[in-house]
């Protein structure tokens, strides 16, 4: 009680004090009494808010969860979506290739005399040994243009002999050989009309203005070759005849076409196209225009 309370209630008789400070007292334990009912209330309501955020806290992490599951799902979907796409993509690539641009001809496989590339491209002149209009299968072309004019930024005189042979053009050929050079000798620099890799339209014969005309053996000791050797896979195109090798004689100016991949490869691991199972071929043909 406040110490100036005695002196506030001497107006009053002592049962009047007694009262007002029984009422002061009870005034106080009410309020003493609703702050504790005020505080208990609060915690109950802060409890309850708690667990109200705890329980949305435990609701959000398992919506998070739900919706990583579901992401999760849709990306595995369309993960799928784009294998199916890339494989259909793919069947689609090797249904429109031409399967036999990497078979292994020259005494193996037979062309038909009805076989001719889906498409011929007219070769530049400027590229030609002598001005007969020659033809290359069409994707194969910008391979070759770009391997030439390469060639002759290095002071490369590359020139082509020869390079699409059509079946009929490949026989008359080997005749005109074997009446030269007698049927032995022809057949070990020229093939038998529908094993020729030139049938195929991506095999060419080279040559320089120094070597002159086609299928000279002076053309192993010309820097174009050592060029070739070099570089010609860069663009896609190996040796088809290298020294040893177990079907023709040795042929420095034949080239073949086989893709940039696959000629990497055989110039990494310092291989022949022929050193090669066909099936291991094959795995390159949807990559042969890449």
């Amino acid at each position: 009680m406040n110490p100036d309370t005695p002196d506030k209630l001497k107006g009053f008789s002592p049962q009047a004090r007694l009262l007002i400070s029984l009422a002061v007292g009870i005034a106080l334990i009410g309020m003493v009494g609703y702050g504790a009912y005020s505080y208990n209330l609060l915690q109950k309501e802060k409890t309850a808010l708690l667990s109200e955020l705890e329980t949305t806290r435990e609701k959000g992490y398992e919506l998070l969860l739900q919706t990583r599951t579901q992401q999760a799902t849709i990306d595995e979907f369309q993960s799928q979506i784009l294998s199916l796409g890339n494989t259909v993509g793919t069947l689609e690539k090797l249904a429109t290739t031409d399967e036999e641009l990497l078979k292994k001809y020259s005494k193996v496989y037979f062309l038909s005399e009805n076989y001719r590339p889906a498409k011929l491209s007219a070769i530049d002149h400027k590229y030609l040994f002598n001005k007969d209009d020659a033809y290359i299968h069409t994707q194969v072309l910008p391979y070759l243009e770009t391997m030439v004019e390469i060639a002759r930024g290095r002071d490369i005189d590359l020139l082509i002999a020869s390079a699409f042979r059509s079946f009929d053009t490949q026989a008359s050929l080997k005749s005109e050989y074997k009446i030269v050079y007698g049927a032995g000798t022809a057949n070990q620099f020229s093939a038998d009309q529908g094993y020729s890799e030139h049938q195929l339209g991506t095999a060419v014969d080279f040559t320089t203005t120094s070597v002159g005309g086609t299928s000279s053996s002076k053309f192993q000791t010309d820097p174009a070759y050592k060029w070739l050797l070099d570089n010609a896979y860069k663009y896609g195109f190996v040796l088809s005849y290298p020294e040893g090798n177990a079907y023709y004689k040795f042929e420095p100016w034949h080239w073949r076409f086989v893709g940039v991949e696959l000629a990497k490869k055989l110039y990494v691991n310092k291989e022949y196209f022929y050193d090669l199972g066909q099936r291991e071929i094959d795995v390159y043909l949807i990559k042969l225009f890449d």
